[in-house]
């Protein structure tokens, strides 16, 4: 679609042109009258309203160089006619001649500083034009069509980039998810690697070494299940999650301890679990928000301070927390704080994707429940809560 055919179609979406036409050839006694695109080399007419059967419809063209809008695109002044075989600047004129008209108004429509065309109206019969209130009408007209295609053309504007950002947003996504798939292949080589370094004869700094890869390797994998899980939820197929009745959560919840304690000796984690526990959910993904959260904590907690996990069903509620101390939260981060890549903002110095209480928000919200965080001097608490039975079932 060429640049006219797009200004004659942005005439077609504004609703208000129709009656703008019909109350100027009212209120002129004007047969015809139409929205003219005008260039230097060609006259399209956008929208037409014609009682006089002079044969022009939307889209149809005169030969500029004829018109009287040709003229106007040059001076930008409108040209009234109230009779042309007596208006000594016209009578003579050539295109009144071509066209058969004896009155004549048209009046120049500029958008956004450049002339885009003209409201014009003609009849073969004489009318007064060149009142004041007349010559006000249709210019008021005119400048409310411009209005209304500045409006358009911003509308435009705004959607094609809208547009650009969802593809761009989409590629990156897209991206994203093809790199977290491609870098579980070498990372697996690695674990063998180390795996069968174990099964060697290794003094002690070697043993050291290959554990550190080990870690690595789980902390890799941990961000490339992060990256995946987010991609998947951008790309529109959501958190997955299955719950399953009488679920056993507590071995699950134990052995997300039991990992962290083993990567990270350093720290005390405290757990009140009952290995028995059960609850309708999906194990693997409860365990996975329990564990974002350990981690969190592990990386924000104060390092000389324990680290507690509790876990517990009451009033038909499942409810996870995990408290540590340290320093609160900023109080301006805690609006974003569940927000995807939020971490710089809220510790610029922490290492990580910032993706880990994200995934945990939007595992909550699989399982119909929440997460609420409560941050002050003496702790931070963050708190996962959800039904024991979903609305289907319960």
């Amino acid at each position: 679609m060429n640049s006219i055919e797009q200004d004659v179609e942005a005439i077609s979406r504004i609703d208000v042109i129709p009656k703008i036409l019909e109350v100027v050839c009212r209120t002129t006694g004007m047969g015809f009258a139409a929205v003219a695109r005008v260039t230097q080399d060609q006259w399209v007419a956008c929208a037409v309203r014609d009682e006089i059967e002079f044969g022009l419809v939307p889209g149809g063209e005169l030969v500029v160089s004829t018109t009287i809008c040709n003229e106007i695109r040059g001076s930008g002044l409108p040209v009234v006619i109230d009779h042309v075989a007596e208006d000594p600047g016209f009578r003579e004129h050539p295109t009144p001649k071509l066209y058969g008209f004896q009155s004549y108004i048209s009046v120049p429509i500029i958008t956004s500083g450049a002339f885009f065309g003209t409201l014009c109206a003609i009849d073969p019969r004489p009318n007064i034009l060149s009142t004041k209130q007349t010559v006000g009408m249709v210019e008021l007209f005119a400048d409310l069509i411009a209005r209304h295609l500045e409006a358009e053309a911003r509308w435009a504007d705004s959607e094609a980039a809208l547009l650009s950002a969802h593809e761009g947003a989409e590629l990156r996504d897209q991206f994203i998810a093809v790199l977290g798939h491609d870098l579980r292949n070498p990372l697996a080589s690695i674990d063998g690697g180390a795996r069968l370094l174990l099964k060697t004869p290794l003094d002690d700094r070697a043993n050291t070494l290959v554990g550190m890869m080990q870690a690595s390797v789980r902390r890799m994998a941990g961000l490339i299940d992060d990256v995946l899980d987010f991609a998947r939820g951008r790309l529109g197929g959501g958190f997955d999650v299955e719950r399953r009745p009488d679920t056993v959560l507590g071995g699950a919840l134990e052995q997300v301890v039991a990992e962290l304690r083993v990567a990270h000796p350093e720290r005390v984690i405290d757990a009140e679990l009952d290995p028995d526990l059960t609850v309708e959910s999906d194990s693997r993904r409860v365990a996975q928000l329990a564990s974002n959260l350990l981690s969190n904590a592990l990386t924000h907690g104060a390092p000389g301070e324990p680290i507690r996990l509790t876990a517990h069903k009451a009033n038909g509620e499942f409810r996870l927390s995990v408290a540590n101390r340290g320093e609160p939260i900023p109080a301006e981060a805690m609006d974003r704080l569940f927000q995807p890549f939020s971490r710089a903002s809220v510790r610029p110095n922490q290492q990580g994707l910032g993706l880990g209480l994200y995934i945990a928000s939007e595992i909550a919200r699989a399982h119909d429940g929440s997460i609420r965080v409560v941050s002050d001097a003496s702790e931070t608490c963050f708190t996962f809560t959800m039904p024991l039975t979903t609305a289907a079932s319960g």
